[in-house]
C-alpha cells in the first residue's frame, strides 16, 4: 500500500537542503546545473541530480530518493527517516548558484589534444615536477614518458593519459606545482602502464602518481601493470576494466589509507569476483604510496 506520509516527503524535501543540514558542502567547480556534487571531507561525495529529488554516490554506485539519503546519513529505517525529513519539507537548500551547464561544453577531441601536446624533457617543468617534489626517479619517469603515457601542460603541469579499451586517449589526470584536476570534457578510463592484457598481476591505485611510484618501490616486477582510476569508478571506468582485465590475474586493491580508499577497494573486490582469479589489498605505510616512495629517499 502506498504511502501518503513518504509521498509527500519525496515531494517536498530537496536532497540538496539534507545534505547542506548535514553538514556536506557544495563543490561548485565540480558541479552542473543537473548534477551537483557536495562533499563530506576528502573521501566521501554524493551528487543530486533531477532537481534535488534524486541523488547517486560515484564511488559505490549507491543511490535512490531522499528517503533513502536521509537512510544512508542516520543509518537508520523508513521510521527515522520519516523523523529526519519532516522539519524539512518545503526548505529549499542555501546554495543555489548560477552553474555552467556542461552540456553545452563542447566535449574534449582527446585524441588530437594529446598528440599535440609536448613530450616531457628531461629538466623541463613537468619533469622537475615529477623528480623533485614527487620524487619519482629518471628511470620511472623516462619509462612512462617513453611509453607515450606523459604530456607536459602549461605552468609545469604533468599529464597522464587515461584510455579505453581499445587504447582510444579518453582524458588525462592534470598533476603540477598549483593544480591538481582531470581534462574538462575528457573522461576518467584508466591510466595504465604494463602489458594489461597478459597480466598476472593488476594493482590499482587512486592517482597515476601512485600508480608509479608503486612500481618504482616495487621495482617493476615481470607480469605487473599498474593502473590508476583518477579517483574515480564511473562507467567508462568500470567498462575499460571488465575488456582488459584477463580473468587468470590476481587484481590488486593498492589505495589511499582512509574511508575512500576502502570504499574503492571494496568496489575492486566485487569486480575481481566476477572478472579475475583472485583479489588482495596492499596498503602503504604512508597516506599514499607517493608519501611512501618520497619518505624512503628523506
Amino acid at each position: 500500500m502506498r504511502d501518503p506520509e513518504l509521498d509527500e516527503l519525496r515531494a517536498k524535501v530537496d536532497c540538496r537542503t539534507v545534505l547542506e543540514r548535514d553538514g556536506w558542502k557544495l563543490d561548485v567547480p565540480e558541479s552542473t546545473t543537473h548534477a551537483v556534487k557536495f562533499r563530506n571531507g576528502p573521501a566521501q561525495i554524493i551528487i543530486v541530480t533531477h532537481e534535488g529529488r534524486g541523488w547517486f554516490d560515484p564511488i559505490n554506485d549507491q543511490r535512490g530518493d531522499v528517503l533513502a539519503l536521509a537512510q544512508r546519513l542516520t543509518g537508520g529505517n523508513f521510521g527515522h527517516a520519516r523523523r529526519a525529513l519532516r522539519p524539512l519539507a518545503g526548505i529549499a537548500p542555501t546554495l543555489t548558484p548560477t552553474f555552467r551547464d556542461r552540456s553545452q561544453v563542447a566535449p574534449l577531441d582527446a585524441g588530437k589534444t594529446w598528440s599535440w601536446a609536448p613530450a616531457l624533457q628531461p629538466g623541463s617543468q613537468a619533469w622537475r615536477y615529477l623528480s623533485g617534489e614527487r620524487g619519482l626517479p629518471a628511470a620511472t619517469i623516462a619509462r612512462a614518458n617513453d611509453a607515450g603515457l606523459l604530456r607536459e601542460g602549461i605552468y609545469g603541469t604533468a599529464w597522464f593519459l587515461h584510455r579505453l579499451a581499445d587504447d582510444a586517449p579518453a582524458g588525462w589526470e592534470m598533476r603540477g606545482p598549483k593544480y591538481k584536476g582531470f581534462a574538462k570534457g575528457g573522461d576518467k578510463a584508466l591510466f595504465w602502464i604494463g602489458q594489461i592484457r597478459e597480466a598476472r598481476r593488476v594493482a590499482v591505485t587512486e592517482s597515476a602518481i601512485d600508480a608509479l611510484s608503486l612500481a618504482t618501490i616495487e621495482q617493476w616486477p615481470e607480469g605487473t601493470a599498474y593502473v590508476s582510476t583518477g579517483g574515480g569508478f564511473g562507467p567508462p571506468t568500470a567498462e575499460t576494466f571488465t575488456q582488459l582485465l584477463p580473468s587468470s590475474c590476481r587484481l590488486v586493491a593498492a589505495t589511499d589509507r582512509g574511508q575512500g580508499g576502502d570504499i574503492l577497494a571494496e568496489r575492486l573486490r566485487e569486480l575481481a569476483a566476477g572478472s579475475c582469479a583472485g583479489f588482495g589489498r596492499v596498503r602503504s605505510s604512508a597516506k599514499d604510496w607517493n608519501d611512501e616512495l618520497r619518505g624512503r629517499f628523506e
